[in-house]
């Protein structure tokens, strides 16, 4: 084997220990918004306070999920005020949903929390480093984009 084959299998197992810790934490976050929020349900919540409002079947597209899915996800993220239908201007028969002003609030605390946190973490790092791996990771995922 070569030396490249090496590093090749080495990014590999990084990443999928990336791809973990991704998970624990997305259920962190969750839980941090509201203790009973699913991880999946965070991301819809996530998408809808900033692309929102939209209609469920945008949802649907965007997270390839059913109608079905989309639509219990959503009710959870109304029955936990963190969301809410509202008509749509354009089509009356249709419904939007949007994230409430409690689901922004929420969602920001969070992100002011794991920021600083982040930022704790990687305070060794120098901000050419910091720099340097950002672009480093963007560069990587666009090759893998069709992945």
């Amino acid at each position: 084997m070569t030396a490249r084959y090496d590093d090749l299998r080495r990014i590999e197992t990084e990443v999928g220990t990336l791809i973990r810790r991704v998970k624990r934490v997305m259920g962190e976050r969750a839980r941090e918004v509201h203790p009973e929020l699913h991880p999946m349900t965070f991301f819809i919540l996530t998408h809808l306070a900033k692309d929102g409002p939209m209609r469920a079947a945008d949802l649907s597209d965007a997270f390839g999920m059913d109608k079905g899915g989309v639509s219990r996800q959503v009710q959870t993220l109304v029955d936990l005020g963190l969301v809410e239908r509202q008509p749509d201007a354009e089509d009356r028969r249709a419904i939007l949903l949007a994230a409430t002003e409690e689901g922004h609030k929420r969602l920001e605390v969070m992100r002011r929390s794991r920021s600083a946190r982040f930022d704790e973490r990687l305070s060794a790092w120098t901000d050419t480093e910091i720099e340097s791996f950002a672009d480093q990771l963007a560069e990587y995922n666009r090759f893998l984009a069709d992945d």
